[in-house]
């Protein structure tokens, strides 16, 4: 069996099978035919979508650690029940609006799939967002691009697909780049020296490998999250997807509240600011992603996500004051080499250039 090809890479399959079904359904797609002669901004609007929507992506994630440091913090789950609340409401009504058929059940044949997408969907969220507590942003970041090996061996496993060694040897070098960022007490000293003008983030050694386990959860519910996708294919718009996936992150996260008994925070002004914010970056993100894929190919896609760790770094100096490690660094540079080797080595078939040339 050949293996897969740049059109079904991991890292952003869900944005690519979501791409596909807009094309299906009237999207504006690349059809092959090139851009306008000597307009460099014409040329690369796909691109510059794509990378527009990383720097929103990590707005979410500045605007969410902004949330954890309030006193009394807002809950992550708390975070998610409002602004996936509003996504749900905003989801339905497009739909409603747009005549798309079942706007709430889904299609026939796809619904436990489309399930399985929101619920899975909600611990790749819930784990992302409790991960910022005790992480950098450009740390818990970094840790997200481990979904495209993760998402490869999924695929492998229930979607008969290929696995090559090189996968495997990718995934061993990743595992390496995590252990460097978690830093565990019992292989590295717990109390390091911190060089001048550098601010590390606050927390225990033991604090900051649970954070490095919540990112690793949040891998875990994007790569089912990425493989029900991948089987739902275009047997769902785009927006019964994006309906489930709110729906279900609503309605987890509010069980959650009630569950734990965590307490609900009566938000300030300013908190009030900083949930809009979430919400209005998230949107902005999903948007701008989707408009950018529908007018990017893959490789060329997958190269402006990479962005969103360079915005990381930045967002996180200017508003927090934190400066990586040398270990972290040398931890991400081998995590996003091992991801973008895994994503940009595909190879196309005969069956998908299609695809490969519309994504």
């Amino acid at each position: 069996m050949s293996n897969m090809s740049a059109s079904e890479s991991p890292l952003i399959e869900n944005a690519t099978q979501l791409t596909s079904v807009c094309q299906d359904y009237g999207g504006i797609a690349n059809d092959g035919r090139p851009s306008i002669p000597g307009s460099t901004t014409v040329s690369n609007v796909g691109l510059l979508f794509i990378i527009s929507a990383q720097f929103f992506s990590t707005c979410t994630y500045i605007s969410v650690k902004m949330l954890n440091t309030l006193e009394p913090p807002v809950h992550s789950f708390q975070v998610i029940t409002i602004r996936m609340g509003i996504t749900f409401i905003c989801c339905v009504l497009y739909m409603i609006i747009m005549r798309i058929p079942n706007p709430i059940t889904g299609p026939k044949g796809v619904r436990m799939l489309l399930v399985v997408r929101g619920m899975t969907g909600f611990f790749g969220l819930s784990g992302q967002y409790w991960s910022l507590q005790y992480l950098s942003v450009a740390d818990a970041t970094v840790l997200a691009f481990l979904t495209p090996l993760t998402t490869a061996v999924a695929g492998c496993i229930l979607l008969k697909e290929s696995y090559s060694v090189k996968h495997t040897v990718a995934g061993v070098c990743s595992l390496i780049g995590v252990i460097l960022i978690s830093r565990p007490p019992f292989l590295f000293d717990p109390n390091p020296v911190i060089p001048d003008g550098h601010h590390l983030q606050e927390g225990t050694p033991v604090q900051r490998l649970a954070a490095v386990g919540a990112c690793m959860i949040s891998v875990l519910g994007n790569t089912g999250a990425y493989t029900s996708i991948r089987a739902i294919g275009k047997r769902a718009h785009p927006m019964h997807v994006m309906t489930f996936f709110s729906l279900w992150c609503t309605i987890v996260a509010s069980l959650g509240l009630s569950v734990f008994n965590i307490p609900v925070v009566y938000p300030t002004p300013w908190a009030w600011l900083l949930l809009l914010m979430v919400g209005a970056s998230g949107f902005m993100t999903q948007t701008l992603l989707t408009m950018g894929l529908q007018r990017e190919t893959v490789s060329r896609g997958v190269t402006g996500m990479y962005a969103k760790v360079f915005f990381a770094v930045v967002l996180d100096r200017l508003f927090f004051g934190v400066i990586p490690s040398l270990l972290s660094v040398l931890g991400a540079t081998i995590i996003m080499s091992t991801a973008l080797y895994v994503v940009m080595t595909k190879k196309s078939t005969p069956d998908n250039t299609t695809d490969s040339a519309t994504a």
